[in-house]
């Protein structure tokens, strides 16, 4: 793996597998320059009905999904990660349909929330599993229910916690974050490189 070429700024020494399907956490592992595998779980994940506290829910459903992949890919780094909004103790995970998603948006507008991604690093052959939570708040502006619906029949909700994409056409309604913008995204970038780098599944990408 050392000797590949570089297409970013990290290069990998170990085959590294992200369990998870989210072509948002695939773009942002790919911005490093890495060559990786998607190995998706399949096991069901807790939802905001589990009784746990958001930080408790996202570092589970992460975990959970990390170690099945890692049952399969023994050979391999697997990455697993969980995002979810949350309104004080209220968990936000996917809208049912257009207007569980505009309850969730009319609930969010005006005010901060947070979200959180708990995510699971297995490297091999030493048994080790670093496990680690970032948080970010964010504000949403206050938009009418016309503005609010007309979102939602975007579609774009309907497959994101919190029935916003910031990456996307939702981005319009986030005036503020205070922390990881990738966090929000579902991938908290900054602390998955350092944990990464630590572990020495990852190098700068020096060329001579």
């Amino acid at each position: 793996m050392d000797n590949e070429k570089c297409s970013g700024p990290f290069r990998a020494s170990a085959s590294i597998v992200l369990a998870s399907s989210s072509p948002r956490r695939r773009e942002l592992l790919g911005n490093l320059g890495l060559e990786f595998s998607i190995s998706a779980a399949s096991s069901e994940e807790l939802g905001p009905d589990s009784g746990l506290s958001p930080r408790e829910l996202v570092l589970r459903n992460g975990t959970a999904k990390a170690s099945e992949i890692a049952l399969e890919r023994k050979d391999a780094v697997i990455i697993g990660a969980d995002t979810c909004v949350a309104l004080g103790d209220e968990i936000f995970g996917k809208p049912r349909d257009e207007e569980d998603a505009l309850r969730m948006l009319k609930a969010l507008c005006n005010r901060w929330h947070q979200v959180f991604t708990g995510c699971c690093v297995i490297i091999p052959g030493h048994g080790k599993k670093v496990s680690f939570l970032a948080e970010s708040s964010v504000f949403i502006s206050g938009f009418g229910l016309d503005v609010l619906r007309a979102y939602c029949r975007t579609k774009e909700p309907f497959d994101k916690a919190g029935a916003y994409a910031v990456q996307g056409t939702g981005g319009f309604m986030v005036s503020q974050i205070k922390g990881s913008w990738t966090n929000v995204v579902g991938l908290p970038m900054t602390e998955l490189v350092e944990v990464l780098l630590k572990a020495g599944v990852i190098k700068p990408c020096v060329k001579d």
